[in-house]
Order: C-alpha cells, then sequence, then structure tokens
C-alpha cells in the first residue's frame, strides 16, 4: 500500500507538469507526419517515449518483444484458432495514418495532443465499476487467475452527443463518449487496477469524432493515476507501425483483433493489435495485477452525464443498434477467449452478461454451436437519437424500437 501513495504522489505531480505542455513537437522528435485533415505524428526516439519518465521505470530494461507462446508451444486445438484469426486479420483495416508516411527503425508514432486533448485529459476519468455517469453492456469471467484476453471486434463510428446536440460536424461535445473494449483487472472496486484496449469515439480526449484505438490502465480505480494512449508515463511501445489513438478508420462491419497477455516471465502485460505486437503496460507499474487478473470483461461503454437521468443521453453504443444475433448489424465480439496461468487461449468455462440499461443499451450472448462465444450489444440511448432510425423505424414509440423494451422505464425517452 505505501508503494502505491508513493507512485500515486509521484504521478500526479507528473501529470501536472504534463498538462502544462502545449501541442508542441516531442523534443526527441525524429520525423514528424502530418495527416491531412486530421492528426499530426511524431517519430520518437523508443528509449525516450514518456513510460520512462514513470517513477517506477528508473532502472526498467526495454523489453522489444515477449516471451509468450509461438506456434510450437500452442495445442492444436489453438493452431487452429490461431490460423482462423490471422485469415481474418488479413482483411482488417489498417490505421490510416499509414497512408501518409511511415516512422522509422529505433522510433515509435506518438499523436501530438491539441491543446483541448492536453487541458482535458486529466479531467475526463474513466470508470470501470458502474456509476451514474456511465452504462455498460458487457460480457465477463471472474473467480480464476487470468494472464490474458483476446476478441475480434466490429469497428462502427457511433452516434456521440455533443451539448447543443448537434450532429458530428458540429460543436465537439465536452463530455460524451462511446467504446468497446477488451479489459483485465484486480483489485478493489475502489482502487482496482486495469489494463483495457479497444476502440473508441471520445471528443473530449481526441477533440474530433473519428473512431480510434485506444489504450488504457489505472492503478488506484481511475482517480488519480492512469490516462489513454502515451499522454502519461506508463504504457511501453515498441512498434513503429501502430498508432495509440490513431484513426482506424469507420468501414462498416470490419473487425479488429485485441489481445492482452500477460509475459510468464517479465510480468509486463503486451498489447497485440491485429496481432501485431504494440507494446506493454510494465509489470512494474502495478501492485496486484502485475501477477494476474482476477475478471476480464468485453463489451461496451457509454460515459454521459445523462446516463441514468430523464432526458437520456442519445450517444450510441456499438453501431447504436440494439443486440443483433440474426443480421449482425449491432456491436459484435466473437472470439472471446482468455488465458489461464499463460497457458494457451481456450474458451471462458464461465461467462455472464449485464447491462446497466437494457431498455438503452443491450447484450446478447450465443455459445451453443459456436467454436467460440460470439457477443452482441449495443444501443441508440435516448428513444430520439437523431443521428438514424433503428432497424429503419423512426425513433418514437419504444414499444416498436425494441421487442424486450420495458414501458415502465421512461429514462430512455425523451417525452
Amino acid at each position: 500500500m505505501a508503494f502505491k501513495l508513493i507512485i500515486v504522489f509521484q504521478m500526479i505531480l507528473i501529470s501536472i507538469v504534463m498538462a502544462k505542455k502545449t501541442s508542441t513537437p516531442h523534443r526527441h522528435t525524429i520525423k514528424t507526419i502530418q495527416v491531412k485533415d486530421g492528426d499530426t505524428i511524431d517519430c520518437v526516439d523508443i528509449y525516450k517515449q514518456p513510460a520512462f519518465d514513470h517513477p517506477a521505470m528508473k532502472n526498467h530494461t526495454l523489453q522489444m518483444k515477449s516471451n509468450h507462446l509461438d506456434p510450437m508451444q500452442v495445442t492444436p486445438r489453438t493452431i487452429l484458432r490461431n490460423t482462423s484469426s490471422s485469415s481474418s486479420s488479413s482483411k482488417l483495416p489498417s490505421q490510416v495514418w499509414l497512408q501518409y508516411g511511415s516512422c522509422p527503425h529505433g522510433t515509435i508514432p506518438i499523436r501530438r495532443p491539441t491543446n483541448h486533448h492536453q487541458t482535458n485529459v486529466r479531467g475526463h476519468p474513466r470508470k470501470v465499476i458502474a456509476t451514474k455517469d456511465h452504462s455498460y453492456a458487457v460480457v465477463l469471467t471472474e473467480g480464476f487467475s487470468y494472464s490474458g484476453a483476446k476478441a475480434n471486434i466490429k469497428v462502427f463510428n457511433p452516434y456521440v452527443e455533443s451539448v447543443s446536440g448537434s450532429q458530428q460536424n458540429g460543436p465537439l461535445p465536452v463530455g460524451d463518449y462511446s467504446s468497446s473494449q477488451v479489459m483485465l483487472r484486480n483489485g478493489p472496486l475502489q482502487t482496482f487496477e486495469t489494463a483495457e484496449a479497444g476502440w473508441t469515439v471520445n471528443p473530449i480526449i481526441y477533440n474530433d469524432h473519428k473512431t480510434r484505438l485506444f489504450a488504457y490502465w489505472t492503478v488506484d480505480g481511475m482517480q488519480h493515476t492512469g490516462c489513454f494512449d502515451l499522454t502519461c508515463p506508463g504504457f511501453v511501445q515498441t512498434s513503429s507501425e501502430v498508432l495509440l489513438g490513431g484513426d482506424i478508420g469507420s468501414y462498416y462491419a470490419s473487425e479488429i483483433t485485441i489481445q492482452i497477455s500477460k509475459d510468464p516471465y517479465t510480468n509486463n502485460w503486451w498489447f497485440k493489435f491485429n496481432d501485431k505486437e504494440v507494446g506493454y503496460w510494465p509489470g512494474d507499474i502495478f501492485e496486484l495485477l502485475k501477477y494476474h487478473a482476477v475478471l476480464v470483461q468485453w463489451g461496451g461503454e457509454v460515459y454521459s452525464q445523462k446516463v441514468g437521468t430523464h432526458p437520456h443521453t442519445g450517444t450510441e453504443m456499438g453501431s447504436g443498434q440494439f443486440s443483433d444475433p440474426i443480421l449482425e448489424t449491432s456491436g459484435m465480439m466473437k472470439g472471446i477467449l482468455i488465458e489461464e496461468n499463460s497457458n494457451p487461449l481456450k474458451r471462458p468455462e464461465t461467462l455472464f452478461v449485464s447491462a446497466d440499461e437494457w431498455v438503452c443499451y443491450d447484450a446478447y450472448l450465443v455459445t451453443e454451436y459456436v467454436p467460440e462465444p460470439v457477443f452482441y450489444y449495443g444501443g441508440p440511448g435516448s428513444r430520439q437519437n437523431p443521428s438514424k432510425p433503428i432497424n429503419g423505424i423512426i425513433a418514437t414509440d419504444p414499444c416498436l424500437l425494441h421487442f424486450n423494451l420495458l414501458q415502465s422505464n421512461p429514462l430512455c425517452n425523451t417525452t
């Protein structure tokens, strides 16, 4: 506990210093890439990245490659899964910034923050446990020692409500976001430790409405530590090809593969995007998670000050459609797998479905007659979401919109 308090105090001081920085290039930039109508990316010396400013990283040795399972160590059943995953990943969308250049060997891409982004990143905490400002539709497993998790996640560009209620090209929102992620957690609810990754539409962090790849961590329940991507010391990036916080496009029904696995020799948690190693959360920044996770969660999240209230936010989850196992037009995760004690990936023995607001965002899990679990989730939020009709029906009568809607719950109705 004393170790954690010292780390928290030092991280607060570091965050204050970083918050004073402007949108100038990183001082160790080797090359700069400008994306048309988008991001500015600095290619930074890999040994000069922000992670090494973390107080627990003073004597850290950079690990360039994980000591994770290679194909020769995997069971035949897992090889079949990996083969199918690889074939599907070849069809996955690449990050947009790669169309404009690449970072040289020995550097990593870092998205240059805007002033709006820099001033808001510390003031917009994310909670994994349910609060009045967060709505989740997830599937989870707990009760064992988990050393990894994986899923193929459908990519969408959900509507995120602005304060003025404007559309994608209107004024920037000041708080709402929508995300889909894989998360591993350990520790008590008040001070839990987590590592998570996925895609998000988060205008308060990225200053736009694009669908972006993100990574996140905390060691104190997101009270004082943790951040997105490389905006604070913590995550160590090793890849020169993947941009954390980068635009991954809004290709309808395309997929990305997210995997987080603990290195059994270093206790570092490695993050893979589309089966490529991006980097790792060092085991040294965690107190409990450095050993294992006790909970794994897959699914969608909406943050808004108008969650659990009336009128309800119109921010969408997933595709903005309710769970749809027939046409598969909703948010979807397939290939839901776990690792226990650094053994090969396998199906979770038990899975639990949870949704905070079934009438706004729901969830549906398929486990029978499929090789791996498939999870459907999402929803439009408010019935009068202006972005688009739901399943071809104008959003007026909640009974027409969702066959499971309970008319006694008024939160998702705006009238």
